[in-house]
């Protein structure tokens, strides 16, 4: 492999991984600065007061809520995803089989797995450590990918318990509900001291309106910061998926699907005239229906029920210039599809002309 390949791939990851810290390093700096300038709004405005350890006492009051958040998010998620049924060596041997293999690879425990009634393509992981993850994968995933493609996405959420995103992000998307949980408190404390009257009234509202207004400035900085991890935890994720399958166009094939309705051709293949392939065939929301059904109309040009290498550079030419996309991307937890299908074809260039490196899983 060329040195400068080796710098490019080792680089990409390193800066995956960097921007990744540095949001959670600014996440928990913003909560640390709301903690002590609440204190502090408190001292000035109350100057006579004194409140020896209260610096403590909020501390743990704040690590309490995140604790509680830790605990309750796995319940809630579970309670969310609906019925569940377990997979087991017996009831899904290949499935189960897949799950083990890639989890020894990617040296965790293996996850308790579940499969969905949902007829959308999905698959996620949730728990509060890696010993006590749990994936799901729904009907649809295994019913409209296939079994590559499949594998792929599960090394994606595997890629997921082994960076630890499941702890990490339950943890930081705290911050910003437990910012916007004071921020509520300072409003609704305002609009129960309006009628009020007496000698700390007026130092009771400042207090109020000033932990307000910095409480939900905290939010919505932490609450970017938030989705910007997210969508950098989903990048780092691809890049494990397309290591571990040594064949990132898995991945990407899974993703076009999903996103698009349509199978994915290599770049060196000749179109082969596959069938269109609807992943809204079954119930899906009419609206949803609507939007994958005009996306194949518009990217599948010569209407071969795939997109190849032309087609894809004109649909991720549209996405790229399509405004609205751009701008909705600062609230979106998960990457354009068209970013991660071209950082995908990147790598899968790069393993054509040099493969990965030996060492790759010490970066992945």
């Amino acid at each position: 492999m060329s040195a400068p390949y080796m710098v490019l791939v080792m680089g990409s990851l390193r800066a995956l991984r960097t921007g990744s810290l540095a949001a959670i390093i600014l996440v928990l700096a913003f909560l640390s600065f709301l903690l002590v300038l609440v204190l502090l709004i408190v001292d000035i405005v109350l100057a006579t007061q004194s409140f020896p350890g209260a610096l403590w006492i909020v501390a743990l009051l704040a690590l309490l809520f995140l604790a509680i958040q830790w605990l309750v998010a796995p319940v809630i998620v579970r309670w969310a995803a609906g019925r569940l049924t377990p997979v087991t060596q017996d009831s899904n041997p290949w499935l189960y089989t897949i799950v083990d293999a890639l989890s020894r690879q990617a040296d965790i425990p293996m996850p308790r797995v579940w499969v969905s009634g949902q007829s959308s393509p999905n698959a996620f992981v949730f728990g509060r450590t890696r010993r006590s993850s749990h994936l799901v994968v729904t009907m649809g995933l295994l019913q409209r990918l296939n079994q590559d493609e499949i594998r792929a996405v599960i090394g994606h959420e595997l890629g997921h318990v082994r960076h630890r995103d499941v702890t990490i992000m339950t943890w930081v998307s705290a911050i910003p509900l437990l910012a916007y949980v004071l921020a509520r408190l300072g409003f609704e404390a305002l609009r129960g001291a309006q009628g009020v009257r007496g000698k700390g009234a007026g130092q009771g509202m400042l207090i109020a309106v000033l932990v307000a207004i910095l409480s939900y400035a905290v939010y919505l900085v932490t609450q970017l910061l938030v989705l910007h991890l997210s969508r950098t935890r989903e990048y780092y994720a691809d890049a494990y998926s397309a290591a571990a399958t040594r064949d990132p166009h898995l991945l990407a094939s899974a993703l076009t699907k999903i996103s698009y309705g349509l199978s994915l051709a290599r770049r060196d293949s000749e179109p082969s005239g596959l069938r269109a392939f609807y992943i809204g065939d079954p119930v899906r929301a009419a609206q949803d229906h609507e939007i994958l059904t005009e996306r194949m109309r518009r990217y599948d040009i010569d209407r071969d029920g795939q997109i190849d290498a032309y087609e894809l550079q004109k649909a991720l030419e549209w996405e790229r210039k399509n405004s609205w996309r751009r701008a909705n991307e600062l609230f979106a937890t998960h990457p354009p599809t068209y970013k991660r299908i071209l950082m995908l074809e990147q790598i899968e260039e790069e393993i054509k002309r040099g493969g990965l490196p030996a060492d790759i899983y010490r970066y992945v």
